[in-house]
Protein backbone atom coordinates (compact mmCIF):
# COMPACT_ATOMS: atom_id res chain seq x y z
CA UNK A 1 0.00 0.00 0.00
CA UNK A 2 1.19 3.35 -0.75
CA UNK A 3 2.78 5.23 1.87
CA UNK A 4 -0.06 6.84 4.38
CA UNK A 5 1.26 10.11 4.16
CA UNK A 6 1.58 10.84 0.17
CA UNK A 7 -1.89 9.45 0.05
CA UNK A 8 -2.37 12.13 2.31
CA UNK A 9 -0.70 14.74 0.89
CA UNK A 10 -2.91 13.69 -2.79
CA UNK A 11 -6.18 14.05 -0.97
CA UNK A 12 -5.25 17.44 0.01
CA UNK A 13 -4.23 18.15 -3.55
CA UNK A 14 -7.70 17.05 -4.31
CA UNK A 15 -10.02 18.79 -2.11
CA UNK A 16 -8.29 21.83 -2.96
CA UNK A 17 -8.16 21.49 -6.85
CA UNK A 18 -10.35 19.11 -8.74
CA UNK A 19 -13.28 19.31 -5.75
CA UNK A 20 -13.31 22.59 -5.19
CA UNK A 21 -13.55 23.64 -8.41
CA UNK A 22 -16.50 21.41 -8.66
CA UNK A 23 -18.39 22.52 -5.87
CA UNK A 24 -17.54 26.28 -7.28
CA UNK A 25 -19.53 25.25 -9.94
CA UNK A 26 -21.98 22.73 -8.60
CA UNK A 27 -22.81 23.34 -5.14
CA UNK A 28 -23.45 20.23 -2.84
CA UNK A 29 -26.88 19.64 -1.30
CA UNK A 30 -26.13 20.72 2.21
CA UNK A 31 -23.44 21.74 4.02
CA UNK A 32 -22.40 19.91 6.19
CA UNK A 33 -23.04 16.30 5.76
CA UNK A 34 -23.32 14.79 9.84
CA UNK A 35 -25.21 11.80 10.98
CA UNK A 36 -27.44 12.47 13.67
CA UNK A 37 -24.93 10.73 15.88
CA UNK A 38 -23.11 14.39 15.34
CA UNK A 39 -20.42 12.36 13.26
CA UNK A 40 -19.43 14.67 10.02
CA UNK A 41 -19.14 12.56 6.90
CA UNK A 42 -15.78 13.70 4.55
CA UNK A 43 -16.66 13.73 0.88
CA UNK A 44 -14.29 10.94 0.47
CA UNK A 45 -12.34 8.64 2.46
CA UNK A 46 -8.54 6.82 2.16
CA UNK A 47 -6.65 4.90 4.50
CA UNK A 48 -5.03 7.69 5.44
CA UNK A 49 -8.44 8.92 7.04
CA UNK A 50 -7.91 5.85 9.43
CA UNK A 51 -5.59 5.74 12.72
CA UNK A 52 -1.99 6.12 12.39
CA UNK A 53 -1.94 2.58 14.82
CA UNK A 54 -4.80 1.47 12.77
CA UNK A 55 -4.28 -2.49 12.33
CA UNK A 56 -6.18 -4.96 10.85
CA UNK A 57 -5.66 -7.91 13.01
CA UNK A 58 -6.68 -5.65 16.08
CA UNK A 59 -9.97 -3.77 14.51
CA UNK A 60 -10.86 -6.60 12.21
CA UNK A 61 -9.56 -9.70 12.46
CA UNK A 62 -10.98 -12.49 10.76
CA UNK A 63 -15.16 -14.01 11.59
CA UNK A 64 -15.54 -16.00 14.77
CA UNK A 65 -12.71 -14.63 16.00
CA UNK A 66 -11.95 -11.62 18.70
CA UNK A 67 -13.00 -8.83 18.45
CA UNK A 68 -15.25 -10.17 16.30
CA UNK A 69 -15.86 -6.84 14.03
CA UNK A 70 -16.48 -9.11 10.92
CA UNK A 71 -18.92 -11.51 12.39
CA UNK A 72 -19.80 -13.96 14.99
CA UNK A 73 -19.34 -16.97 13.35
CA UNK A 74 -16.54 -18.48 10.37
CA UNK A 75 -18.69 -18.55 7.66
CA UNK A 76 -21.61 -16.25 8.76
CA UNK A 77 -24.53 -16.86 5.52
CA UNK A 78 -22.17 -19.14 3.61
CA UNK A 79 -23.47 -21.91 5.96
CA UNK A 80 -27.00 -21.32 6.71
CA UNK A 81 -28.94 -17.82 6.49
CA UNK A 82 -30.14 -15.78 9.41
CA UNK A 83 -33.09 -16.84 11.36
CA UNK A 84 -36.28 -15.24 9.29
CA UNK A 85 -38.48 -14.44 12.45
CA UNK A 86 -42.01 -12.26 11.83
CA UNK A 87 -43.22 -10.42 14.83
CA UNK A 88 -46.93 -11.12 15.09
CA UNK A 89 -49.73 -11.68 17.58
CA UNK A 90 -52.99 -10.05 17.76
CA UNK A 91 -56.45 -11.12 19.32
CA UNK A 92 -57.14 -14.80 21.02
CA UNK A 93 -54.42 -17.25 21.31
CA UNK A 94 -56.32 -19.21 18.08
CA UNK A 95 -55.93 -15.95 15.97
CA UNK A 96 -52.36 -15.72 16.43
CA UNK A 97 -51.80 -19.50 15.85
CA UNK A 98 -52.74 -19.30 12.89
CA UNK A 99 -51.04 -16.69 11.54
CA UNK A 100 -47.91 -18.52 13.08
CA UNK A 101 -49.14 -21.30 10.94
CA UNK A 102 -49.23 -19.36 8.16
CA UNK A 103 -45.73 -17.87 8.56
CA UNK A 104 -43.80 -20.73 9.11
CA UNK A 105 -45.99 -22.09 5.63
CA UNK A 106 -44.54 -19.44 3.64
CA UNK A 107 -40.89 -20.34 4.68
CA UNK A 108 -40.15 -18.36 8.04
CA UNK A 109 -37.99 -19.89 9.99
CA UNK A 110 -38.41 -19.11 13.86
CA UNK A 111 -41.61 -17.69 15.63
CA UNK A 112 -41.59 -14.21 17.45
CA UNK A 113 -44.59 -13.76 19.91
CA UNK A 114 -46.31 -9.71 20.61
CA UNK A 115 -47.92 -9.70 24.09
CA UNK A 116 -51.14 -7.29 24.41
CA UNK A 117 -50.58 -4.78 26.64
CA UNK A 118 -52.31 -6.41 29.77
CA UNK A 119 -50.33 -9.17 29.47
CA UNK A 120 -47.36 -7.19 28.95
CA UNK A 121 -47.81 -5.58 32.37
CA UNK A 122 -48.70 -8.45 34.63
CA UNK A 123 -53.19 -7.86 34.33
CA UNK A 124 -55.51 -10.73 33.61
CA UNK A 125 -57.86 -9.90 30.36
CA UNK A 126 -60.62 -9.33 33.24
CA UNK A 127 -58.70 -7.03 35.04
CA UNK A 128 -60.25 -3.44 35.18
CA UNK A 129 -57.25 -1.83 33.83
CA UNK A 130 -57.32 -4.45 30.55
CA UNK A 131 -60.57 -2.89 29.14
CA UNK A 132 -59.87 -1.46 26.19
CA UNK A 133 -56.27 -3.19 25.63
CA UNK A 134 -57.02 -6.66 25.45
CA UNK A 135 -56.15 -8.62 22.08
CA UNK A 136 -54.80 -4.81 20.59
CA UNK A 137 -51.69 -4.24 20.05
CA UNK A 138 -50.22 -8.68 20.24
CA UNK A 139 -51.70 -11.35 21.73
CA UNK A 140 -53.86 -12.10 25.22
CA UNK A 141 -52.30 -14.67 27.50
CA UNK A 142 -53.78 -15.40 31.20
CA UNK A 143 -52.94 -18.79 32.16
CA UNK A 144 -50.79 -21.69 30.67
CA UNK A 145 -54.29 -22.87 28.85
CA UNK A 146 -54.00 -19.70 26.39
CA UNK A 147 -50.17 -21.02 25.73
CA UNK A 148 -51.11 -23.85 24.88
CA UNK A 149 -53.69 -23.24 22.36
CA UNK A 150 -51.04 -20.76 20.97
CA UNK A 151 -48.55 -23.06 20.11
CA UNK A 152 -51.08 -25.73 19.24
CA UNK A 153 -49.42 -27.95 16.45
CA UNK A 154 -46.02 -25.92 16.24
CA UNK A 155 -43.36 -28.61 17.37
CA UNK A 156 -41.89 -26.68 20.08
CA UNK A 157 -38.59 -28.87 19.78
CA UNK A 158 -38.10 -28.22 16.70
CA UNK A 159 -38.82 -24.30 16.07
CA UNK A 160 -36.91 -21.64 17.71
CA UNK A 161 -39.63 -18.91 19.58
CA UNK A 162 -38.66 -15.20 21.01
CA UNK A 163 -41.27 -13.69 23.03
CA UNK A 164 -41.29 -9.94 23.45
CA UNK A 165 -42.29 -10.16 27.16
CA UNK A 166 -40.63 -7.90 30.13
CA UNK A 167 -41.60 -7.57 33.56
CA UNK A 168 -43.44 -10.99 33.57
CA UNK A 169 -40.62 -12.32 31.57
CA UNK A 170 -40.40 -15.14 33.92
CA UNK A 171 -43.99 -16.20 33.81
CA UNK A 172 -44.16 -16.66 30.14
CA UNK A 173 -40.96 -18.73 30.12
CA UNK A 174 -42.69 -20.92 32.86
CA UNK A 175 -45.81 -21.11 30.64
CA UNK A 176 -43.53 -21.91 27.77
CA UNK A 177 -41.63 -24.55 29.22
CA UNK A 178 -44.60 -26.30 31.15
CA UNK A 179 -46.45 -26.44 27.66
CA UNK A 180 -43.18 -28.11 26.10
CA UNK A 181 -43.16 -30.70 29.27
CA UNK A 182 -47.47 -31.45 29.01
CA UNK A 183 -46.27 -32.25 24.95
CA UNK A 184 -43.76 -34.57 26.47
CA UNK A 185 -40.83 -32.44 25.31
CA UNK A 186 -37.71 -31.86 27.49
CA UNK A 187 -37.07 -28.47 28.61
CA UNK A 188 -33.07 -28.68 27.81
CA UNK A 189 -33.79 -28.77 23.98
CA UNK A 190 -35.84 -25.55 23.75
CA UNK A 191 -34.74 -23.23 22.08
CA UNK A 192 -35.45 -19.12 22.01
CA UNK A 193 -35.41 -16.24 23.88
CA UNK A 194 -37.23 -13.60 26.37
CA UNK A 195 -36.61 -10.44 26.04
CA UNK A 196 -35.89 -9.68 29.97
CA UNK A 197 -34.92 -6.64 29.67
CA UNK A 198 -36.04 -4.74 32.42
CA UNK A 199 -33.34 -1.04 32.31
CA UNK A 200 -34.36 -0.69 28.68
CA UNK A 201 -38.57 -0.13 29.84
CA UNK A 202 -37.37 1.89 32.53
CA UNK A 203 -36.02 4.62 29.92
CA UNK A 204 -37.94 3.60 26.38
CA UNK A 205 -40.86 1.64 26.69
CA UNK A 206 -42.61 1.99 29.89
CA UNK A 207 -43.57 -2.12 30.22
CA UNK A 208 -42.47 -2.01 33.80
CA UNK A 209 -43.79 -3.60 37.06
CA UNK A 210 -41.56 -3.69 39.84
CA UNK A 211 -38.86 -1.11 40.91
CA UNK A 212 -35.30 -1.65 39.21
CA UNK A 213 -33.45 -3.56 42.27
CA UNK A 214 -35.86 -6.44 42.43
CA UNK A 215 -36.69 -6.47 38.91
CA UNK A 216 -32.60 -7.47 38.29
CA UNK A 217 -33.23 -9.88 40.93
CA UNK A 218 -36.01 -11.27 38.60
CA UNK A 219 -33.38 -11.55 35.92
CA UNK A 220 -30.83 -12.74 37.51
CA UNK A 221 -33.09 -15.92 38.15
CA UNK A 222 -34.38 -16.56 34.90
CA UNK A 223 -30.50 -15.99 33.50
CA UNK A 224 -29.07 -18.60 36.54
CA UNK A 225 -31.78 -21.06 35.64
CA UNK A 226 -31.93 -21.22 32.33
CA UNK A 227 -28.06 -21.85 32.32
CA UNK A 228 -28.45 -24.84 34.54
CA UNK A 229 -31.51 -25.82 33.17
CA UNK A 230 -32.83 -24.60 29.62
CA UNK A 231 -29.11 -24.36 28.22
CA UNK A 232 -30.22 -23.99 24.34
CA UNK A 233 -32.56 -20.83 25.32
CA UNK A 234 -31.26 -17.55 25.36
CA UNK A 235 -33.05 -15.93 28.89
CA UNK A 236 -32.73 -12.44 27.76
CA UNK A 237 -32.59 -9.70 24.84
CA UNK A 238 -30.84 -6.81 25.82
CA UNK A 239 -32.42 -4.44 23.41
CA UNK A 240 -31.56 -1.14 22.20
CA UNK A 241 -34.44 -1.15 19.43
CA UNK A 242 -37.11 -0.14 21.87
CA UNK A 243 -33.89 2.96 22.66
CA UNK A 244 -33.53 3.91 19.20
CA UNK A 245 -37.42 4.11 18.55
CA UNK A 246 -37.76 6.27 21.57
CA UNK A 247 -35.53 8.80 19.64
CA UNK A 248 -31.93 7.82 20.29
CA UNK A 249 -29.18 8.24 18.08
CA UNK A 250 -27.40 5.16 17.14
CA UNK A 251 -24.48 5.66 18.98
CA UNK A 252 -26.66 6.44 22.44
CA UNK A 253 -28.46 2.53 20.81
CA UNK A 254 -25.09 0.99 21.33
CA UNK A 255 -23.85 2.59 24.45
CA UNK A 256 -27.22 2.12 26.56
CA UNK A 257 -27.59 -1.65 25.55
CA UNK A 258 -24.32 -2.45 26.35
CA UNK A 259 -24.49 -0.48 29.22
CA UNK A 260 -27.56 -2.20 30.58
CA UNK A 261 -25.93 -5.69 29.52
CA UNK A 262 -23.28 -4.68 31.85
CA UNK A 263 -25.44 -4.64 35.23
CA UNK A 264 -27.12 -7.64 34.04
CA UNK A 265 -23.54 -9.61 33.87
CA UNK A 266 -22.51 -7.99 37.42
CA UNK A 267 -25.44 -8.74 38.87
CA UNK A 268 -25.41 -12.87 38.24
CA UNK A 269 -21.62 -12.39 39.01
CA UNK A 270 -22.60 -11.03 42.50
CA UNK A 271 -24.97 -13.73 42.24
CA UNK A 272 -22.27 -16.13 42.35
CA UNK A 273 -21.93 -17.62 38.70
CA UNK A 274 -19.42 -17.66 37.19
CA UNK A 275 -19.04 -15.62 33.79
CA UNK A 276 -18.42 -18.32 31.29
CA UNK A 277 -21.13 -20.41 32.80
CA UNK A 278 -24.08 -18.05 31.08
CA UNK A 279 -22.35 -15.49 29.18
CA UNK A 280 -22.60 -17.45 25.76
CA UNK A 281 -26.51 -17.27 26.09
CA UNK A 282 -27.09 -13.80 26.15
CA UNK A 283 -28.57 -11.68 23.38
CA UNK A 284 -29.03 -8.82 21.73
CA UNK A 285 -31.76 -6.70 19.79
CA UNK A 286 -30.96 -3.92 17.52
CA UNK A 287 -32.65 -1.34 15.34
CA UNK A 288 -32.20 -0.77 11.85
CA UNK A 289 -32.80 2.68 10.28
CA UNK A 290 -32.14 4.06 7.18
CA UNK A 291 -28.66 5.33 7.07
CA UNK A 292 -26.87 2.50 5.37
CA UNK A 293 -23.48 2.93 6.29
CA UNK A 294 -24.51 4.54 9.97
CA UNK A 295 -26.51 1.18 10.71
CA UNK A 296 -23.70 -1.61 9.07
CA UNK A 297 -20.94 0.37 11.17
CA UNK A 298 -22.89 0.39 14.36
CA UNK A 299 -23.53 -3.44 14.26
CA UNK A 300 -19.98 -4.05 13.32
CA UNK A 301 -18.70 -1.53 16.46
CA UNK A 302 -21.24 -3.22 18.80
CA UNK A 303 -19.44 -6.84 18.23
CA UNK A 304 -16.23 -5.18 19.13
CA UNK A 305 -16.97 -2.94 21.93
CA UNK A 306 -18.84 -6.13 23.30
CA UNK A 307 -15.89 -8.30 23.16
CA UNK A 308 -13.24 -6.03 24.53
CA UNK A 309 -16.24 -5.44 27.40
CA UNK A 310 -16.37 -9.27 28.76
CA UNK A 311 -12.70 -9.98 27.79
CA UNK A 312 -10.82 -7.26 29.72
CA UNK A 313 -13.99 -6.20 32.37
CA UNK A 314 -15.59 -9.79 33.26
CA UNK A 315 -12.37 -11.55 32.54
CA UNK A 316 -14.44 -13.88 30.25
CA UNK A 317 -12.23 -17.23 29.02
CA UNK A 318 -14.62 -18.60 26.45
CA UNK A 319 -14.74 -16.70 22.78
CA UNK A 320 -18.46 -17.48 22.77
CA UNK A 321 -19.15 -15.57 25.91
CA UNK A 322 -17.44 -12.52 23.85
CA UNK A 323 -19.84 -12.87 20.58
CA UNK A 324 -22.32 -10.71 20.66
CA UNK A 325 -24.89 -12.34 19.14
CA UNK A 326 -28.57 -9.94 17.85
CA UNK A 327 -31.43 -9.61 16.47
CA UNK A 328 -32.58 -6.79 14.05
CA UNK A 329 -35.72 -4.75 13.45
CA UNK A 330 -36.67 -2.85 10.91
CA UNK A 331 -37.12 0.93 12.42
CA UNK A 332 -40.75 1.20 12.89
CA UNK A 333 -40.67 4.68 13.83
CA UNK A 334 -39.44 5.35 10.58
CA UNK A 335 -42.78 3.98 8.81
CA UNK A 336 -45.11 6.50 7.50
CA UNK A 337 -49.11 6.24 7.38
CA UNK A 338 -48.22 9.14 3.94
CA UNK A 339 -48.18 6.38 0.94
CA UNK A 340 -47.48 3.63 3.02
CA UNK A 341 -46.31 1.50 -0.36
CA UNK A 342 -43.04 3.36 0.26
CA UNK A 343 -42.34 1.48 3.12
CA UNK A 344 -41.30 -1.62 1.50
CA UNK A 345 -38.50 0.42 0.51
CA UNK A 346 -37.21 1.72 3.48
CA UNK A 347 -37.39 -2.15 5.13
CA UNK A 348 -35.89 -3.24 2.13
CA UNK A 349 -32.38 -0.72 2.85
CA UNK A 350 -33.03 -1.14 6.66
CA UNK A 351 -32.84 -5.33 6.26
CA UNK A 352 -30.20 -5.01 3.55
CA UNK A 353 -27.77 -3.10 6.03
CA UNK A 354 -28.82 -5.78 9.15
CA UNK A 355 -27.44 -8.71 7.18
CA UNK A 356 -24.73 -6.80 6.03
CA UNK A 357 -23.73 -5.93 8.99
CA UNK A 358 -23.80 -9.40 10.66
CA UNK A 359 -27.37 -10.25 12.18
CA UNK A 360 -28.00 -13.42 13.75
CA UNK A 361 -32.19 -13.31 13.56
CA UNK A 362 -33.94 -10.65 11.40
CA UNK A 363 -38.04 -9.14 11.65
CA UNK A 364 -38.98 -7.01 8.41
CA UNK A 365 -41.63 -4.70 9.35
CA UNK A 366 -44.63 -4.53 7.11
CA UNK A 367 -45.37 -1.80 5.25
CA UNK A 368 -49.12 -1.19 6.93
CA UNK A 369 -47.83 -1.09 10.42
CA UNK A 370 -48.32 2.95 10.77
CA UNK A 371 -52.11 2.22 10.06
CA UNK A 372 -53.00 -0.61 11.96
CA UNK A 373 -51.75 -4.58 12.63
CA UNK A 374 -50.77 -6.03 9.44
CA UNK A 375 -52.73 -8.07 7.06
CA UNK A 376 -51.81 -11.16 5.38
CA UNK A 377 -50.60 -9.47 2.66
CA UNK A 378 -48.00 -6.80 3.61
CA UNK A 379 -46.32 -9.40 6.19
CA UNK A 380 -45.65 -12.02 3.19
CA UNK A 381 -44.24 -8.75 1.46
CA UNK A 382 -42.12 -7.98 4.60
CA UNK A 383 -40.85 -12.11 4.40
CA UNK A 384 -40.46 -12.18 0.72
CA UNK A 385 -37.75 -9.24 0.91
CA UNK A 386 -35.72 -11.07 3.10
CA UNK A 387 -35.94 -13.82 1.23
CA UNK A 388 -35.17 -11.78 -2.06
CA UNK A 389 -32.03 -10.65 0.31
CA UNK A 390 -30.90 -14.24 1.28
CA UNK A 391 -31.80 -15.90 -1.96
CA UNK A 392 -31.33 -12.97 -5.43
CA UNK A 393 -28.96 -10.53 -3.83
CA UNK A 394 -25.48 -12.18 -3.66
CA UNK A 395 -25.06 -10.52 0.04
CA UNK A 396 -25.31 -13.90 1.82
CA UNK A 397 -22.73 -15.09 -0.60
CA UNK A 398 -19.64 -13.33 1.41
CA UNK A 399 -18.71 -12.88 4.56
CA UNK A 400 -18.61 -9.33 5.57
CA UNK A 401 -18.31 -7.98 1.90
CA UNK A 402 -18.15 -4.39 3.33
CA UNK A 403 -14.92 -4.71 5.74
CA UNK A 404 -12.17 -2.88 4.32
CA UNK A 405 -14.41 0.49 3.10
CA UNK A 406 -12.37 3.60 3.88
CA UNK A 407 -15.49 4.98 4.87
CA UNK A 408 -16.91 2.26 7.25
CA UNK A 409 -14.10 1.17 8.93
CA UNK A 410 -13.87 5.10 9.63
CA UNK A 411 -16.95 4.91 10.85
CA UNK A 412 -16.96 2.07 12.26
CA UNK A 413 -13.45 3.70 14.80
CA UNK A 414 -16.17 6.70 15.29
CA UNK A 415 -18.82 4.79 16.65
CA UNK A 416 -16.97 2.80 18.83
CA UNK A 417 -15.08 5.97 20.51
CA UNK A 418 -17.92 7.46 21.23
CA UNK A 419 -19.65 4.60 22.70
CA UNK A 420 -16.52 4.20 25.17
CA UNK A 421 -17.41 8.09 25.92
CA UNK A 422 -20.74 6.85 27.23
CA UNK A 423 -20.17 4.08 28.37
CA UNK A 424 -17.01 5.50 30.47
CA UNK A 425 -19.24 8.36 31.93
CA UNK A 426 -22.38 5.80 32.91
CA UNK A 427 -19.41 4.14 34.82
CA UNK A 428 -18.34 7.25 36.70
CA UNK A 429 -21.98 7.38 37.68
CA UNK A 430 -22.06 4.37 39.58
CA UNK A 431 -23.78 2.44 36.46
CA UNK A 432 -26.80 2.03 34.69
CA UNK A 433 -29.07 1.77 37.43
CA UNK A 434 -28.14 4.83 39.32
CA UNK A 435 -28.02 6.68 35.66
CA UNK A 436 -31.91 5.70 34.56
CA UNK A 437 -32.81 6.55 38.77
CA UNK A 438 -31.23 9.78 38.00
CA UNK A 439 -33.03 10.27 35.06
CA UNK A 440 -29.98 11.24 32.94
CA UNK A 441 -30.53 8.46 30.05
CA UNK A 442 -33.86 9.26 29.78
CA UNK A 443 -32.99 12.87 29.26
CA UNK A 444 -30.03 11.84 27.06
CA UNK A 445 -32.78 10.16 24.53
CA UNK A 446 -35.30 13.36 25.23
CA UNK A 447 -32.87 15.72 23.76
CA UNK A 448 -31.72 13.64 20.71
CA UNK A 449 -35.20 12.57 19.76
CA UNK A 450 -35.99 16.85 20.29
CA UNK A 451 -33.13 17.39 17.62
CA UNK A 452 -34.43 14.71 15.14
CA UNK A 453 -37.87 15.58 15.03
CA UNK A 454 -36.94 19.32 14.85
CA UNK A 455 -34.85 18.75 11.53
CA UNK A 456 -37.97 16.98 10.13
CA UNK A 457 -40.41 19.90 11.42
CA UNK A 458 -38.13 22.69 9.54
CA UNK A 459 -37.34 20.52 6.75
CA UNK A 460 -33.79 20.10 6.98
CA UNK A 461 -34.17 16.04 7.05
CA UNK A 462 -35.78 15.12 4.46
CA UNK A 463 -39.07 12.15 4.89
CA UNK A 464 -40.17 11.79 1.64
CA UNK A 465 -44.30 11.50 1.47
CA UNK A 466 -44.31 13.64 4.71
CA UNK A 467 -42.26 16.69 4.63
CA UNK A 468 -40.94 16.59 0.85
CA UNK A 469 -43.04 15.01 -2.07
CA UNK A 470 -46.02 14.67 -0.82
CA UNK A 471 -49.68 13.58 -1.98
CA UNK A 472 -52.30 15.71 -1.49
CA UNK A 473 -54.55 14.07 -3.13
CA UNK A 474 -53.31 10.06 -1.49
CA UNK A 475 -56.39 7.71 -0.30
CA UNK A 476 -55.60 5.42 2.56
CA UNK A 477 -59.41 4.25 2.05
CA UNK A 478 -57.41 1.79 -0.41
CA UNK A 479 -55.81 -0.32 1.72
CA UNK A 480 -57.47 -3.35 3.15
CA UNK A 481 -56.24 -2.81 6.91
CA UNK A 482 -56.71 -5.55 9.91
CA UNK A 483 -59.12 -4.79 12.24
CA UNK A 484 -59.31 -6.12 15.66
CA UNK A 485 -62.04 -8.60 17.33
CA UNK A 486 -63.90 -6.17 20.04
CA UNK A 487 -65.31 -9.18 21.70
CA UNK A 488 -61.78 -10.67 22.50
CA UNK A 489 -61.53 -9.54 25.54
CA UNK A 490 -65.55 -10.85 26.85
CA UNK A 491 -64.04 -14.58 24.83
CA UNK A 492 -61.06 -14.38 27.32
CA UNK A 493 -63.28 -13.65 30.82
CA UNK A 494 -64.69 -16.72 29.94
CA UNK A 495 -62.17 -18.84 29.49
CA UNK A 496 -60.77 -17.13 32.75
CA UNK A 497 -64.48 -18.10 34.40
CA UNK A 498 -63.74 -21.56 33.13
CA UNK A 499 -60.08 -21.95 34.20
CA UNK A 500 -60.93 -21.17 37.97
CA UNK A 501 -63.72 -23.20 38.03
CA UNK A 502 -61.94 -26.37 36.68
CA UNK A 503 -58.73 -25.77 38.78
CA UNK A 504 -57.77 -27.27 42.34
CA UNK A 505 -57.76 -23.63 43.27
CA UNK A 506 -56.77 -24.61 47.23
CA UNK A 507 -53.83 -26.12 45.93
CA UNK A 508 -53.26 -22.76 43.87
CA UNK A 509 -53.59 -20.87 46.90
CA UNK A 510 -50.86 -22.74 49.02
CA UNK A 511 -48.48 -22.41 45.37
CA UNK A 512 -49.32 -18.76 45.29
CA UNK A 513 -48.01 -18.68 49.27
CA UNK A 514 -45.14 -20.54 48.79
CA UNK A 515 -44.04 -18.10 45.72
CA UNK A 516 -44.22 -15.19 48.32
CA UNK A 517 -42.23 -16.62 51.55
CA UNK A 518 -39.72 -17.29 48.19
CA UNK A 519 -39.91 -13.68 46.90
CA UNK A 520 -39.45 -12.89 50.32
CA UNK A 521 -35.52 -14.25 50.82
CA UNK A 522 -33.25 -12.55 48.05
CA UNK A 523 -31.23 -15.60 47.76
CA UNK A 524 -34.09 -17.95 46.65
CA UNK A 525 -34.26 -18.82 42.71
CA UNK A 526 -38.10 -17.74 42.04
CA UNK A 527 -38.47 -20.01 38.61
CA UNK A 528 -39.10 -23.30 40.33
CA UNK A 529 -41.87 -21.71 42.17
CA UNK A 530 -43.26 -19.81 39.25
CA UNK A 531 -43.08 -22.87 36.92
CA UNK A 532 -45.58 -24.63 39.88
CA UNK A 533 -47.64 -21.88 40.52
CA UNK A 534 -48.62 -22.07 36.54
CA UNK A 535 -48.21 -25.81 36.38
CA UNK A 536 -51.57 -25.72 38.34
CA UNK A 537 -53.03 -22.88 36.49
CA UNK A 538 -52.20 -20.04 38.19
CA UNK A 539 -52.86 -16.87 36.15
CA UNK A 540 -50.24 -14.07 34.69
CA UNK A 541 -52.44 -11.39 37.01
CA UNK A 542 -52.42 -13.75 40.60
CA UNK A 543 -48.75 -14.69 39.93
CA UNK A 544 -47.58 -10.79 39.37
CA UNK A 545 -50.02 -9.65 42.20
CA UNK A 546 -47.92 -11.75 44.81
CA UNK A 547 -45.10 -10.63 43.20
CA UNK A 548 -46.24 -6.55 43.81
CA UNK A 549 -47.33 -7.29 47.23
CA UNK A 550 -43.54 -8.17 47.75
CA UNK A 551 -41.44 -5.83 45.70
CA UNK A 552 -43.87 -2.98 45.00
CA UNK A 553 -44.67 -0.79 41.99
CA UNK A 554 -42.10 1.60 40.31
CA UNK A 555 -42.92 5.03 39.84
CA UNK A 556 -40.72 7.06 37.54
CA UNK A 557 -38.95 10.18 38.20
CA UNK A 558 -40.90 12.93 36.44
CA UNK A 559 -38.23 14.60 33.34
CA UNK A 560 -38.54 17.70 31.76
Amino acid sequence: MEDRKKIAEVKEDWLSTDYAKFVAKVPERKQPFMLDSGIEIDPLYTPADLDEDWSYLERLGFPGRYPFTRGVYPTMYRGRFWTMRQYAGFGTAEESNQRFKYLLEQGQTGLSVAFDLPTQLGYDSDHDLAIGEVGKVGVAIDSVEDMHVLFDGIPLDKVSTSMTINAPAAILLAMYIVVAEEKGIDRKVLRGTIQNDILKEYVARGTYIFPPRPSMRLIADTIMFCAEEVPKWNPISISGYHIRESGSTAVQEIAFTLGDAIEYVKTVIEKGMDVDKFAARLSFFFASHNNFFEEIAKFRAARRVWAKIMKEKFGAQNPKSMMLRFHTQTAGSTLTAQQPLNNIVRVAIQALAAVIGGTQSLHTNSYDEALSLPTEESVTVALRTQQIIAYESGVADVIDGIGGSYYVEKLTDEIEKRVWEYLDKIEKMGGMVPAIEEGYIQQEITDAAYQYYKAVAEGEKVVVGVNKFVDPNEDLTKFHLHRADPTVREKQIRKLKELRAKRDNQKVRKLLDELKKAAEDENTNLMPYIIEAVRARATLGEITDVLREVFGEYRPPVIF
